[in-house]
Formats: C-alpha cells, sequence, structure tokens
C-alpha cells in the first residue's frame, strides 16, 4: 500500500481554495490508484506551535545528554519529522500569503529541519539525512504571477524547495495557481490546471513501491547561493 502524506496549511476551511485544490487532486488520483492511503496533517486548524526556547536548546544539546524535559521539549517535532519518514509521496498544499509561506507551515518548517536529526552540517554545507521522496506543492495565490506590471513575487516555492532539499527531500515539483480571487474564471482554469496534473502525478504513482529512496551512503548537499 502506496503512502501519501498530506499538509494543508489554510486556516480557512472549507472555504480554502488551496484545500478545494488539493482535494480535487487527491479524488482524481485515488480514482487511478484507490489503495492509496493518505494521512492527513492540517496545519491550519492545528498550526504547530512555534518553536521555544525549550525547544531549540535541546537540539543543539548532543542527543546522549537529553534528558525528560529535552525529550518532551522535542516529542512534537519527533511527531512531525516521523510522518514524513512514514511517507511514500508527501502533498503540501498552501495558499501564498505575503508573498512567501503561511505563519503555520513556517512554524512546521522549523520543527522538521533540525540539525543532527533531518540533517548535518558539513564543511562542504549542509547534508540531508532523511530519505529522499517527492514532495508534491500545490500553492494558490490571490494575484497574477505573471510578467505583467501588477505581477507578485514568489519567494515561496523556491525557499520550500532550498528548504527540503537541506533534509534530503530533493524531488520536488511544484504547482502555482495564480489569480484565484480573481473570478470563477481564473478558478476554472485552475482547477483545469489541477486535474491536468493530477494525471501527470498518478503516473508516478504507477512506479510507487518505493517512492522514498534509501540513503546510499552518499552526502546530499544543499548547494550554495550568491
Amino acid at each position: 500500500m502506496t503512502k501519501l502524506l498530506h499538509i494543508s496549511a489554510s486556516a480557512r476551511g472549507e472555504s480554502s481554495l488551496s484545500r478545494q485544490a488539493a482535494r480535487r487532486l487527491l479524488a482524481q488520483i485515488r480514482r487511478c490508484h484507490p489503495a492509496l492511503a493518505v494521512s492527513e496533517r492540517d496545519l491550519g486548524s492545528e498550526p504547530p506551535p512555534h518553536p521555544p526556547a525549550a525547544l531549540v536548546e535541546a537540539s543543539l544539546m548532543p542527543a546522549a545528554d537529553r534528558g525528560a524535559a529535552e525529550l518532551a521539549a522535542l516529542a512534537h517535532s519527533e511527531t512531525l519529522i516521523a510522518e514524513l519518514e512514514a511517507a511514500e509521496f508527501v502533498l503540501i498544499s498552501t495558499p501564498m500569503h505575503n508573498f512567501t509561506v503561511p505563519s503555520a507551515l513556517k512554524a512546521w518548517i522549523d520543527h522538521v529541519v533540525r540539525i543532527n536529526r533531518t540533517f548535518r552540517s558539513t564543511p562542504a554545507g549542509k547534508a540531508g539525512l532523511l530519505a529522499d521522496r517527492p514532495v508534491w506543492l500545490l500553492v494558490t495565490c490571490g494575484g497574477p504571477l505573471d510578467e505583467g506590471p501588477a505581477a507578485q513575487r514568489d519567494f515561496l516555492t523556491p525557499y520550500l524547495q532550498y528548504a527540503l532539499a537541506c533534509i534530503g527531500l530533493t524531488r520536488f515539483e511544484a504547482l502555482q495557481l495564480d489569480q484565484m480571487r480573481r473570478g470563477g474564471e481564473h478558478v476554472a482554469r485552475g482547477m483545469a490546471r489541477v486535474d491536468a496534473w493530477a494525471g501527470h502525478l498518478a503516473q508516478q504513482l504507477n512506479g510507487a513501491g518505493g517512492g522514498a529512496a534509501r540513503p546510499d551512503g552518499s552526502d546530499r548537499r544543499v548547494p550554495r547561493t550568491g
């Protein structure tokens, strides 16, 4: 049975267009793969706490030195990381907030990107410690992302791709649906793009049986910029 983790980040409940698009996407995929097992992590309705000092201190401490208090501080982080480790495929559906990730999704990132747990620091840069697996990002944006005078920048997609590569998840694909707050025609066009993307992703699941590529001993380092 193929396991998919769906992480949704919108706080708008049923009125969320990113949530509607993700449900449409999963419904299309399940038509081809009815045995697909989907687990849900709803960051919108249950946002993770922003990491407190206790979590930061515990994460920087050698594992052998951690006591009960440190393990308790890391417990939610461990839960979120374990969900990633158990999934063969990951779908992240999110709106764009102020050109980047919503705060709940940023908090999730801060829980799962942890030194000496999901990445290690080397002289050549950060090396991911998680087994690679496909990550699909579905982004909805109220305004345009084209080249026109009203276009806005997308800092969400490259940031999330970079952050996930840091922990070893490099098999990344994204679909951005823009102008989704500009009326029915734009929403209909966006949903048609979701349908087309679903067919592409269903093809990837045809070869599942190993969505997560096991580590082969080589380092997966995040490329430096600048």
